[in-house]
Order: structure tokens, then sequence, then C-alpha cells
């Protein structure tokens, strides 16, 4: 086995310029250099992944309790009473974030 020098390791290091962390930032992502459209898309997005994940999360729950208990309870109450207020609730606390950071960005330029 061949070592490389101490030098060609170092330049075997891929370095990404800008920030990594910091404030409006998510994972590396610049979540405060979104614009309106690209805000409302995001903000959109989490609030249906979360609308499906409580459903589906509401189904599994209602299946384990249906059959523990020998009782039927309805499987639309997965996504009535269970889904839809995460859903709107992760929508509406998604978009005003996203927006409070669109409305900084922009009164932060003028």
């Amino acid at each position: 086995m061949v070592s490389k020098p101490q030098s060609a390791l170092k330049s075997d290091k891929q370095t990404v310029p800008g920030r990594v962390s910091g404030p409006g930032t998510l994972f590396g992502v610049p979540i405060g250099d979104l614009g309106w459209f690209a805000s409302l898309l995001m903000g959109t997005a989490t609030g249906f992944a979360a609308f499906f994940a409580a459903t589906f999360v509401g189904i599994v729950s209602i299946l384990i309790y249906n059959t523990s208990t020998h009782k039927t309870v309805d499987f639309s109450y997965s996504y009535m009473r269970i889904g839809l207020p995460v859903g709107l609730l992760v929508l509406v606390i998604a978009l005003g974030y996203l927006g409070t950071l669109w409305v900084r960005r922009i009164t932060r330029r003028s």
C-alpha cells in the first residue's frame, strides 16, 4: 500500500464556499435566502408531508385499536381528526416562519 504525501491528502478535501450554519439555515440549506414562491412551495410541501405522515400514524393507530379492542372505529377519523388538523397546523407554522424570513430579507435590502 502506497501512502500519499501530506500535501496530496489536503488537496483531496473538497470545500464548499459560503455559510454552512447560521441564522436562516437548516442542515446547510439557506432557508432565509428563499424567494416568496420558493417559501410558499416549501411551506405547502411541509404541510402536505405532515398531513400524510399524521394520516399514516392515525390509520396504524386505529388499526391497532380496532384489533386489540374488537371495536370498529371508522378509518375516516384518521384524516378528519388527526391528519387534517396536524397538516393545517404545520402549514400555518411553516408559512408563518418562512414568510417572516422573507419579509426580513426584503426589508433588510431596502
